[in-house]
């Protein structure tokens, strides 16, 4: 039943995802740079290749992290879910400083059907949205840097990200103060917590990734003004809306989706910094061959 859902889910997903895909890439791309990247394919690809493999296999050892890393941060792991309660608490002080309320309840406090049904839509697919489409954005430009720089801040994002995620412990909001802080995606929506449980684990909160992996594609967008002024404003919007929405659905803590924007800023300086040097893989390879070549032969 759950594999099923879970496929229907995704499905959706992709569905959902594809179509807005090709609308922007026809309103923000433009036909005449789609038509000209398909017959310069092979000599773009080939410009970020070393950076597509870097990415791929950062994807693959985040996967590992990710299955392996909460046993290991139960071993070794600090718990901060009390310091980010308290934090999270104290920040609309300026703002209600008799009853100073969690970020949290005072955000859930204005909710309603339509406004929960946004931040579920832009949690799940405008964020995935947000995240692929620099990627037919950055691909169909001429220069290869804009596309070299999106890669790494997303590597230096899974890096960092999952990093935090084995030295800190921490549970949300939904799991600490759930008397008065709903996980409205997963309550309203319950199907959604089959591809969240899949990709996620309940520990895996701070800092919150789909914060810091918005922000970073919008500050990339910043840099892309010049060449696409259209999507500036779109990832500005959505990347906001993602931002609330981590706080909004009881998923995050405020204080998560702050760090989360450090280390957007963090990654995008990471990025430019290695857009002009790609990955040299000369010496794992050749680490790699002496390894297979001390193996003895069977003769």
């Amino acid at each position: 039943m759950a594999a099923t859902t879970l496929a229907l889910v995704l499905g959706r997903l992709a569905v959902i995802v594809l179509a807005m895909l090709a609308l922007a890439a026809l309103l923000i791309v433009g036909q005449e740079r789609l038509v000209r990247t398909h017959h310069e394919f092979r000599e773009r690809f080939a410009a970020v290749a070393p950076y597509a493999g870097l990415l791929a296999v950062v994807l693959v050892a985040n996967k590992v992290a990710r299955d392996v890393g909460p046993d290991v941060s139960w071993i070794l792991g600090i718990r901060i879910t009390g310091h980010l309660q308290r934090l999270d608490g104290r920040l609309l002080w300026p703002l209600f400083p008799d009853n100073t309320p969690q970020v949290v309840v005072w955000l859930q406090s204005m909710a309603t059907p339509e406004l929960t049904a946004y931040f579920a839509f832009v949690y799940v697919y405008g964020y995935v949205f947000l995240l692929v489409f620099p990627f037919v954005a950055y691909f169909a430009l001429p220069e290869p840097e804009p596309l070299r720089r999106t890669i790494v801040a997303y590597a230096s994002n899974y890096v960092l990200g999952v990093l935090c995620y084995v030295i800190f412990i921490a549970y949300g909001p939904r799991n600490l103060i759930a008397d008065y802080a709903e996980g409205l995606l997963y309550t309203q929506y319950a199907h959604y917590q089959f591809v969240t449980m899949a990709v996620n684990d309940q520990t895996n909160v701070f800092p919150s990734l789909h914060t810091s992996m918005a922000v970073t594609a919008a500050l990339l967008a910043w840099t892309t003004r010049e060449r696409y002024p259209r999507w500036l404003p779109i990832a500005a919007v959505l990347a906001v809306s993602v931002v609330i929405s981590t706080v909004y659905l009881g998923i995050h803590w405020a204080m998560d989706a702050i760090f989360g924007i450090v280390l957007a800023w963090i990654s995008v300086r990471i990025g430019c910094y290695y857009e002009d040097r790609p990955p040299q893989y000369g010496r794992f390879t050749d680490r790699f061959r002496g390894a297979i070549e001390a193996i003895p032969s069977r003769s």
